[in-house]
């Protein structure tokens, strides 16, 4: 059994559901998934189907090739069409903090996220033990104002080598770079520990706390030059009294940063995002 998953968005215009599930019928596929989305401030159709194919004969390529000519032209459509049979590769960047490697960590050991972790990569030490404890390869990439574009080099060339699809900051305190951003377009995810745009800045929590809020949130977005401005795949909120302390707010937060990055990886891996106009459109 071979399944694949497609990605379309284009130009809204009439015929594209009916013309896109023929083409699979007619190519002995079974449609699994499907559904679509029309913004009709813009008139963009975007759409996402899974769908199963049973000949021993099937080729992903030629499938690929005679998607193109026979639809893709026709319509002018951007699409990506990925196999289930290959798990996309996800390296993880992390810093000192630990909530957000260890829960990630925990969640692919028993197999809940569909990925491959070739490494995990930080500019400290501290977190090695843990990598070491679930058997992942661990690279130590410092990073100052003076090595930044060595260790950048160094970035790119385990990327390279490790053929990454996508990466993930699990509280990375480092900015990436511009090379690192336009190699990986909507494919570095990051975990903001507030509600964006709300209490931007090094210590959210105390902001938050000096405004007395009643709830605080995470936000989980790709990166992009402008920093914390990049499309939003995931968001979570938690109510809060006047009775939590910073202390409190920031354990919370903790939580909220655990739950909310992993739904993001998890959406990612699982192909349900597209990206249009620095705005994300989620199936479920």
């Amino acid at each position: 059994m071979h399944k694949i998953t497609l990605l379309i968005h284009c130009a809204d215009q009439p015929n594209i559901i009916a013309s896109v599930t023929n083409f699979m019928a007619s190519n002995d596929g079974n449609i699994v998934y499907i559904d679509q989305h029309v913004d009709r401030e813009q008139n963009i159709f975007f759409m996402r189907l899974e769908c199963e194919f049973s000949l021993n004969t099937f080729s992903l390529e030629e499938f690929k090739q005679s998607f193109q000519s026979v639809l893709a032209e026709q319509f002018q459509l951007h699409w990506k069409m990925y196999s289930a049979e290959r798990k996309p590769k996800m390296a993880l960047f992390v810093s000192k903090y630990d909530h957000c490697l260890y829960d990630i960590l925990g969640r692919y050991n028993s197999g809940e996220l569909c990925l491959e972790i070739p490494f995990i990569l930080s500019n400290h030490l501290d977190l090695k033990p843990i990598a070491n404890s679930f058997n992942i390869p661990f690279y130590h990439v410092p990073v100052t104002k003076a090595t930044k574009h060595e260790a950048e080099q160094k970035q790119l060339k385990l990327l390279e080598t490790h053929q990454i699809d996508f990466i993930v900051l699990a509280r990375y305190m480092q900015i990436v770079s511009e090379t690192l951003i336009d190699k990986y377009p909507n494919r570095i995810i990051n975990i903001h520990h507030s509600f964006l745009p709300a209490f931007i800045g090094a210590k959210p929590y105390h902001s938050a706390y000096k405004r007395g809020v009643k709830i605080i949130g995470s936000t989980s977005h790709y990166i992009t030059e402008e920093l914390d401005a990049g499309p939003i795949i995931a968001q979570d909120v938690a109510h809060v009294t006047h009775t939590f302390s910073i202390k409190d707010l920031i354990a919370k937060g903790r939580d909220l940063e655990k739950i909310v990055l992993s739904n993001a990886i998890k959406l990612h891996a699982n192909r349900k995002v597209m990206v249009y106009n620095n705005k994300t459109i989620i199936f479920s």
